[in-house]
């Protein structure tokens, strides 16, 4: 642990790092692969929308029940003529879902299952969700989205600039469609639970995002006075400067997640957990991912395109080959962009004249060594 702790330390200075602007048309290329083949899972099988999307019926029976799943799906099917999909849950209680019915064909299917289950059709509860609640349901979930976009691109081009509003915006999508992908690959049920879990990993992965977009916003403060750094220099230390951070706190939030997914909802057997721990184990490690490899690579393609990043990175290439042909080879190394070799104070200080050390040879040949 004490040498995480160093590592982190080395990269918050920028002594190690690693080139992740450099390499981005490879985070790029990954990132596009993913996001086709999570578009191709949503075409090809679709989102398995929960009751509350299409409407429909929820049968819990009592607990400690002796049927299985599968009897009770057949059962639920006869008597409904629907596709039913049943859960047992922690307590030895089975919940039937039955979509696409209406409300009045909810009572013959309750009398129907009581008799082939053998209980007391009072002690199934029924919960019933009409096709129009559920689609009012749908709509403002979509609206809920939308509006969360709108305000998050507002609030981070004047927070930052809108170089940095349209990558984050870009990075959000990538983790949205990743993340439905994924629901509609395994196929697990969309509920209110998904989106809520949906809203919160776009937090998480906005939180990422802004910590590296305010320091680098920091260190790039009269970016061309100087010759040293170009804005994709600046914009890889400060993704190596925050790399510790980000790490520590994914890891965090994922384990209680993954306790939920894989010990709440496979071993328990809670629907609710499986849909809202999914979508959070899913869009943490993407909203993790996009932070780091595509929003702010994205914002260094998008500020080398302006004429005076340009003019700059023509005089720091410059004065590299000035010093990589005619200067020694301490020279040369001084002036490259690797963070391997910069000093301590180095990294957030990049403009201006750097102060040479005192001469050795100063006060040599007076009595004492002191001036005259």
């Amino acid at each position: 642990m004490s040498k995480l702790g160093t590592l982190g330390a080395r990269l918050h200075r920028g002594e190690v790092g690693y080139d992740f602007v450099k390499n981005r048309k490879i985070w790029y290329g990954i990132s596009i692969l993913i996001t086709i083949t999570a578009i191709l899972g949503l075409a090809v099988r679709g989102l398995n929308m929960g009751i509350e999307f299409q409407g429909g019926a929820v049968f819990t029976t009592p607990k400690h029940m002796s049927a299985s799943v599968a009897q009770a799906e057949t059962y639920a099917e006869e008597a409904s003529d629907h596709d039913a999909i049943v859960q047992k849950l922690g307590d030895g209680s089975l919940r039937i879902q039955i979509a696409g019915i209406d409300t009045g064909k909810s009572d013959q299917i309750k009398d129907a299952l009581s008799k082939d289950l053998k209980v007391d059709p009072e002690q199934i509860n029924a919960d019933l969700v009409g096709p129009s609640w559920g689609e009012q349901i749908a709509n403002k979930a979509w609206e809920g989205l939308g509006i969360f976009m709108i305000l998050v691109v507002i609030y981070l081009a004047i927070a930052f600039e809108w170089r940095m509003a349209l990558a984050a915006l870009v990075a959000l999508i990538h983790d949205i469609t990743i993340t439905t992908g994924i629901y509609a690959l395994v196929g697990f049920e969309v509920t209110p639970g998904t989106v809520i879990g949906l809203l919160t990993i776009l937090g998480y992965s906005l939180y990422d995002t802004v910590v590296v977009f305010d320091s680098l916003k920091e260190q790039t403060k009269g970016i061309t006075k100087q010759t040293r750094w170009t804005y994709s220099d600046i914009a890889n230390q400060s993704i190596n400067g925050t790399l510790m951070r980000s790490i520590n706190t994914t890891v965090v939030a994922l384990l209680p997640v993954a306790g939920l997914l894989f010990i709440g909802g496979g071993v328990l057997g809670a629907g609710m957990l499986n849909d809202i721990s999914l979508s959070l184990f899913v869009g943490l490690a993407a909203g993790a991912y996009s932070s780091i490899f595509i929003a702010t690579p994205l914002v260094a393609d998008l500020k080398e395109r302006e004429p005076q990043m340009k003019a700059l990175r023509k005089r720091v290439l410059a004065k590299r080959a000035q010093a990589a042909s005619q200067g020694t080879p301490e020279d040369a190394e001084d002036a490259a962009p690797a963070v391997d070799d910069e000093p301590e104070d180095a990294a957030p200080a990049v403009v201006g004249p750097r102060n040479q050390p005192a001469s050795r040879n100063r006060g040599r040949g007076r009595p004492s060594g002191k001036r005259r």
